[in-house]
């Protein structure tokens, strides 16, 4: 995993969301630059689609609600047929080596609504990792919030 910089993560709330408030909907859109390592958090209403480049290498994130339970949801793009298997799979591991990374960047970037709401930290993370490929294409419990948040 890479090292996380707090001083490297800017954050963006989109319009009608605050730094606490709402819980549902609440979607975070989470990218960076390959040449200063700067991550780029943005949340909404909705994803931060004009965020988003060709190469899908973002990563989506959204509270769900199932009756009184939460759930925080995050998908990621291995290919969705735009490459073929070889880079599917160096996709799939960078991914895979890199979420931690970008779930610390979630939780610290979000600190203050995590602070109004502490037991969001203990809901389980769910991962989608979508693909064409049968092998990359599954979904993962990566446990809580609680494990990423060595930087609050």
């Amino acid at each position: 995993m890479s090292t996380f910089y707090p001083e490297k993560l800017s954050v963006e709330y989109m319009d009608g969301v605050t730094s606490t408030h709402p819980v549902i909907p609440r979607r975070y859109t989470l990218t960076h630059s390959d040449l200063t390592g700067d991550l780029f958090l943005t949340i909404g209403f909705d994803y931060a689609w004009n965020k988003i480049n060709s190469m899908r290498d973002e990563v989506l994130g959204e509270w769900r609600q199932s009756g009184s339970s939460f759930f925080y949801c995050v998908y990621v793009y291995i290919d969705q047929g735009q490459f073929n298997q070889n880079v599917a799979a160096k996709r799939n591991e960078i991914f895979r080596r890199e979420l931690p990374l970008a779930l610390t960047a979630i939780r610290y970037g979000d600190r203050e609504f995590f602070n109004s709401f502490p037991h969001l930290d203990q809901v389980p993370i769910i991962i989608t990792f979508m693909s064409t490929y049968p092998q990359f294409a599954r979904q993962e419990n990566w446990g809580t919030f609680q494990n990423f948040n060595s930087y609050i």
